[in-house]
């Protein structure tokens, strides 16, 4: 069926549809196009109308349609020159999403038809308009957003989740496991609220596809960092409506508390490769979206295509996207994957890139929660300590410093403590605080905690990738036998080097961060990069165990006791002119006699004992900090002219202090409150 539409000049602004008193607007940027339409389609998927756009200024194609009402699909045709050498492929057999739809009609599935470039460099003109989701017109209403306040800086802590991991097998009705509103039920409210955690940080909900590899292995994207769309949430966590509950999630989480922030991949898109699917940016204006160099793609995601942050239109579209999140989807900031790629210029890497400027200047996202990936695998891509103040970066030297000094290895004592003090070393005295550190010992991408102390090796079979990937240097440790065993003796052993991670983990300064599922021991059976495992190998088990309340209760007593003593979080060093306004904290290293460390100490390659004591310049309270990575017994003296006043959290509760000293038998971490 075919019809007339009146159409008329429009306007530029707001990119996208937006629906007016007569019909809709719709602007779409593509510089280098000679001519786009607007195509329009019934809710069956046959096309009804193509309208060429008759109005562009600045890149922009323009024209309001009458007589077209929400609810309207759409999608959008372009043509212009295709010339691989420019970098610009157009071809008008191609439906292609609009950039800035806020819903779609489907999921996007890879389909022959959706090749713009054949193997041998020529276009290809077979039609894609039935294989590519089509635009829905939509206008969400602005979320009311209940946060009451932001969590103090000092007092963030950070709980990594993926909506479908984390609620598939939760105790809630069936309907609602796997989704959204599973997410932020009441059993999933009632254990968040139990741990502690200020701050939910949900793994990529940006609506996605599975990469052609794994369609062709019979496998799926589970973790989501395949984005078709930088404004649409995926449906497949949702009943039926994930633009609305999605933002029910997020106010639910926010009634409770939490401050919630998501997982945004802005740094390459699903089209992929150049001779992949063309369902959206490649065929808009290739040459603008993404970053290139003679006739190739620059891939420095390792995902084949990495979106050009250095122009101005992908400037606009990424903070266009996180104004949208934060203004009507509710979130409260971002964590940045693979964020070098977003500080890029031509092609280096600056803190003064325009993307981060454009963030840090604006009134809505600055004011947010920035956490960054400081790294890509592009050249000059690795810059944790190198990004502007406003955003908090992603700290792997301290996951594989805690993780070389509790596995037992050598030399690692001084650059333990380093990282157990905020890594002053990257994010540097006068210039940054220790909360700028974001640190972890276990991420999505790697072993579990559980997996961590019970495989030597990758066991990632499953991928179907012969076991060649993931990472081969893990710093794990199995204590003796790989993968699970009943044998009691290694059992024990594990769960306390778990318990001791998690403690060096939430005493350390810094901003914490857990991956969800270790709080209960979850296992991936040794797989340390589950991306494609949609099932039990990922969602998290809620069975009760040994491990999960010891586990559950450690995090919930260390969290509460890093707010009691802010000093935990954050020392105010008197050597810092960061905080030469304020009274500074007074810190102290000591050995197991309770003597200051000396050098010879300090530079001993088997130290497996260290302990700092910190005094809270506004209470006066004196803390110890112990850690101890052997099992053979030691006897420990508290730091010279001090007594024990109390033992605040011990992993070894078999430990008996006297006035000024005791004995550990195991690997342990304290902390204790002295008196003089």
């Amino acid at each position: 069926m075919t019809r007339n539409w009146h159409t008329q000049e429009g306007f530029p602004l707001p990119l996208g549809a937006t629906v007016t008193p007569g019909g809709v607007n719709f602007a779409v940027f593509s510089e280098h196009a000679e001519r786009l339409y607007l195509c329009l389609y019934n809710e069956a998927g046959d096309e009804l109308s193509r309208l060429p756009f008759t109005h562009k200024q600045r890149g922009i194609w323009h024209m309001e349609v009458l007589d077209v009402h929400e609810g309207q699909h759409y999608g959008l045709r372009a043509e212009g020159p295709f010339d691989l050498e420019a970098m610009h492929l157009f071809n008008p057999s191609k439906l292609l999403i609009d950039p800035y739809a806020k819903r779609l009609s489907s999921r996007l599935v890879f389909h022959d038809e959706q090749i713009t470039l054949t193997p041998n460099g020529q276009l290809d003109s077979r039609d894609s308009g039935a294989c590519v989701p089509k635009a829905i017109v939509t206008t969400p209403s602005p979320s009311k957003h209940s946060l009451t306040a932001k969590p103090k800086a000092s007092a963030r802590s950070l709980y990594e989740m993926h909506i479908k991991g984390f609620s598939q097998q939760l105790d809630i009705n069936a309907s609602l496991q796997g989704t959204y509103l599973g997410a932020c039920s009441e059993s999933a409210i009632n254990h968040l609220t139990s741990l502690g955690i200020s701050t939910i940080q949900l793994m990529p909900c940006f609506a996605f596809a599975d990469e052609i590899h794994l369609q062709d292995k019979g496998l799926s994207n589970y973790w989501g960092y395949n984005p078709i769309n930088f404004f649409t949430p995926d449906d497949r966590y949702a009943i039926s409506d994930a633009v609305e509950e999605f933002k029910t999630m997020v106010a639910t989480f926010h009634k409770a508390g939490f401050e919630v922030i998501l997982d945004v991949v802005y740094n390459h898109t699903a089209e992929s490769e150049l001779t992949h699917g063309t369902t959206c940016y490649r065929g808009l204006d290739n040459s603008n979206y993404y970053r290139h160099s003679q006739g190739q793609y620059l891939n420095f995601t390792g995902c084949g295509n990495c979106v050009d942050t250095y122009h101005p239109a992908t400037v606009r579209l990424v903070c266009d996207s996180m104004r949208y999140w934060v203004e009507t989807m509710g979130v409260d900031g971002f964590r940045f994957d693979l964020g070098v790629d977003l500080g890029r210029e031509h092609h280096d890497f600056s803190p003064n890139a325009p993307l981060l400027q454009a963030i840090l200047q604006d009134p809505i996202l600055s004011e947010t929660t920035l956490v960054m990936e400081p790294w890509d695998i592009g050249p000059n891509g690795y810059q944790v300590g190198h990004f502007p103040r406003g955003f908090i970066e992603c700290n792997d030297k301290y996951r594989d410093t805690i993780r070389r000094f509790w596995r037992g290895d050598a030399n690692t004592i001084q650059e333990f403590a380093t990282r157990l003090m905020g890594s002053r070393d990257l994010f540097h005295k006068g210039h940054k605080c220790a909360l700028h550190s974001v640190n972890y010992i276990t991420y999505h991408d790697g072993y579990t905690l559980r997996d961590l102390v019970s495989y030597h090796r990758r066991h990632n079979v499953d991928n179907r990738e012969n076991n060649r990937d993931g990472h081969t240097d893990n710093i794990s440790q199995n204590f003796g036998v790989e993968g699970e065993t009943n044998d009691v003796r290694i059992r024990e052993a594990r769960l306390t080097q778990q318990k001791c991670f998690m403690a060096t983990l939430l005493f350390s300064q810094g901003t914490p961060h857990i991956l969800g599922g270790d709080e209960l021991s979850h296992s991936q059976n040794g797989n340390n990069n589950a991306y494609c495992q949609d099932n039990e190998i990922t969602w998290l088990g809620w069975h009760d165990s040994e491990e999960r309340q010891v586990l559950s209760h450690l995090i919930s007593e260390a969290l509460s006791l890093r707010q009691q003593y802010p000093v935990l979080a954050e020392a105010l060093l008197p050597d810092d002119p960061l905080y030469r306004h304020k009274t500074a904290d007074d810190i102290g290293w000591f050995n197991e006699f309770g003597q200051s460390m000396s050098l010879d100490d300090w530079q001993h390659p088997e130290r497996d004992y260290l302990s700092v004591q910190m005094t809270e310049s506004s209470s006066n309270t004196k803390l110890w900090l112990v850690f101890y990575r052997e099992d053979q017994p030691i006897k420990v003296r508290t730091p010279d002219g001090y007594e024990i006043k109390s033992v605040l959290f011990c992993t070894d509760n078999n430990v008996q202090t006297q006035q000024n000293e005791f004995e550990l038998t195991r690997r342990s971490v304290l902390l204790i409150e002295l008196t003089s």
